[in-house]
């Protein structure tokens, strides 16, 4: 969800005003994948184990942002049937969020027409690394033996075991990266980018970015 800062900026707006609006956004995005029906996994990056470099003034804001959009939402997506889960890391994350993405996660366990994860203190090399000293551990305790390592293994440590790989990468706001976002869950992702900051983000750029990636031919590495 890129693009906050920038967009509140050309306004003339706090960079705060940003954050905002992409709240609005993210529950479009949330619309549009249950209008199309076929989305079942919507992972959503709100805060980046890069993003504690930023201001400490937009860091604290940012946190508790996070806390109350979750406490605002997630009855609204209880109602919708989406079930929420929580990616990222426990170490210097504000308690606070912890517990309402821990509140939102049982209020929501049940609900079965979409998953959103909510990726908050992520970034997908401190996934793996955490996941390689769970498996170190383990190893170490006589639990798994190294002839047992393979990708299932590897993936049983990654923060959301059940979830799948990412089929489809979509990043607004004009960059053309990853950003140390879900490096092994999408290992064969089609990257769409648009060029459009994410509170301009609307319903009909998710279906342009699921038409675009209907013409894809996926072949995994093999020929069709």
């Amino acid at each position: 969800m890129d693009g906050n800062g920038r967009w509140a900026e050309n306004q003339g707006l706090k960079r705060t005003e940003g954050h905002k609006k992409g709240e609005a956004v993210l529950m479009d995005c949330v619309d549009a994948c249950l209008a199309l029906g076929e989305v079942k996994w919507l992972s959503a990056y709100a805060f980046s184990t890069e993003n504690w470099r930023r201001a400490a003034d937009e860091v604290r804001f940012l946190m508790g942002f996070s806390r109350d959009v979750l406490r605002r939402q997630r009855d609204v997506l209880h109602e919708k049937n989406v079930r929420i889960v929580w990616a990222g890391r426990r170490p210097r994350l504000w308690r606070s969020v912890i517990r309402e993405l821990e509140i939102a996660e049982e209020l929501t366990k049940d609900n079965t027409a979409m998953t959103l994860v909510m990726c908050v203190n992520y970034g997908g090399r401190a996934e793996l690394v955490d996941a390689g000293r769970k498996l170190i551990k383990d190893a170490q305790e006589g639990k798994i033996r190294p002839e047992q390592l393979n990708e299932q293994t590897m993936s049983d440590y990654l923060y959301r075991p059940d979830m799948p790989d990412v089929d489809l990468f979509l990043r607004p706001s004009g960059e053309q990266r990853t950003s140390n976002f879900l490096l092994w869950q999408s290992a064969y992702a089609e990257m769409v980018y648009q060029d459009k900051l994410f509170p301009d983000f609307t319903p009909q750029d998710m279906y342009d970015a699921v038409l675009d990636y209907a013409k894809r031919d996926r072949r995994f590495g093999g020929t069709k």
